[in-house]
């Protein structure tokens, strides 16, 4: 095979229309744009979302702001930050989201525990959550403190 002998596949190449270009080319005359109206005319086809003089679909829906819907399997998480565990806990408590809650340190009891690594902490600490933050491992354990994951 020599480069001169290369084809595209059959089919794969199509001609380009050309309107206007008499009668004889199948689109002459009005060029496939039928009769009169804003779509015969040069330039502007219209706004994107017009219809017609109706109110525009996006119009007629009520206003949504953001993202437009919220995700249905959203998992809401009660975050703690390790600087207030530091003030509620003292040294080889078991932080777990029972004393938590005692401590009047979740907004709803009923959502999964982050803890967060806002702050210092200087006491050693064994924390049972369901989610700990790379930032908040590292200071827990610096301090000589345990961590744990619950499901």
């Amino acid at each position: 095979m020599k480069l001169h002998e290369l084809v595209p596949n059959p089919g794969s190449k199509k001609k380009r229309k050309r309107v206007g270009r008499g009668i004889a080319a199948g689109q002459g005359k009005t060029a496939g744009r039928g009769t009169k109206g804003q779509g015969a005319r040069s330039g502007e086809k219209g706004k994107l979302y017009h219809q017609g003089g109706n109110l525009p679909f996006y119009r007629r829906l009520p206003f949504m702001r953001g993202q437009g819907f919220t995700p249905i399997n959203r998992v809401e998480y009660n975050e703690v930050n390790v600087e207030q565990l530091a003030k509620a806990f003292k040294a080889n408590d078991e932080v777990t989201p029972e004393t938590l809650e005692a401590a009047r340190l979740l907004r709803d009891p009923r959502n999964p525990v982050v803890i967060l690594g806002r702050g210092e902490l200087n006491v050693a600490l064994k924390v049972r959550a369901h989610r700990v933050s790379r930032g908040a491992r590292a200071k827990i354990e610096a301090a000589g403190g345990s961590v744990e994951l619950i499901q």
